[in-house]
């Protein structure tokens, strides 16, 4: 699913309210059933266990390889090191990185940071993930290539949520998209070309 609208609309805000990084003043705001509004700082923690974050901004750990920034989600869920090791070098190469593994993110250009931020972000199967502009450095062929990695998190079960102004994009994908103004929803499509819901 993707969340539209012009710089300021209110997606990114939308995002950090929906893994607690902000909290809501009023409402509820519901993620699997449950109000995120009313966890508490370990409720929040397990949540955010089961989330994928895609950062605008990458939030690699700088002092870790490319290896332990994707195994640190697995690490955090208590998987063995040997185990997440083999799981970060598996959707490492899956992204085209196999070769920058032992490489440290300042080591790496802009887009290959976002892919290990989009690498660590689906690395654990999670419930849902939340993607602030997750192609915005990337190459078309790369772009295409992280695009079939979240449709296929989606068959196997993942909520994806990509907020993203490439309207080019949208279309493409020809996914429900729900647009944002000011920070109110405004539309929400079953697809670009589609009916308005009801």
């Amino acid at each position: 699913m993707f969340l539209a609208g012009a710089s300021g609309a209110g997606k990114s805000s939308l995002l950090k309210l929906l893994f607690a990084e902000e909290r809501a003043t009023r409402g509820e705001l519901l993620v699997g059933g449950a109000d995120v509004a009313t966890f508490s700082s370990s409720k929040v923690a397990a949540l955010r266990r089961s989330l994928g974050v895609i950062f605008q901004d990458y939030k690699l750990l700088e002092n870790r390889t490319v290896i332990d920034n994707v195994a640190f989600a697995l690490e955090v869920m208590g998987v063995r090191k040997h185990d997440r090791s083999a799981l970060a070098f598996e959707m490492l190469s899956a992204l085209g990185l196999g070769d920058r593994a032992h490489s440290y993110p300042q080591m790496l250009s802009g887009g290959e940071q976002q892919r290990v931020s989009i690498a660590r972000a689906l690395v654990n199967s999670p419930l849902l993930v939340l993607a602030d502009e997750p192609t915005g450095n990337l190459d078309p062929d790369m772009t295409r290539a992280v695009f079939d990695l979240l449709v296929e998190a989606n068959k196997c079960g993942t909520t994806v949520l990509v907020a993203t102004h490439d309207l080019a994009l949208i279309e493409e994908m020809n996914r429900r998209t729900l647009v944002l103004d000011q920070g109110r929803l405004v539309g929400d499509f079953q697809s670009p070309g589609g009916q308005l819901r009801r």
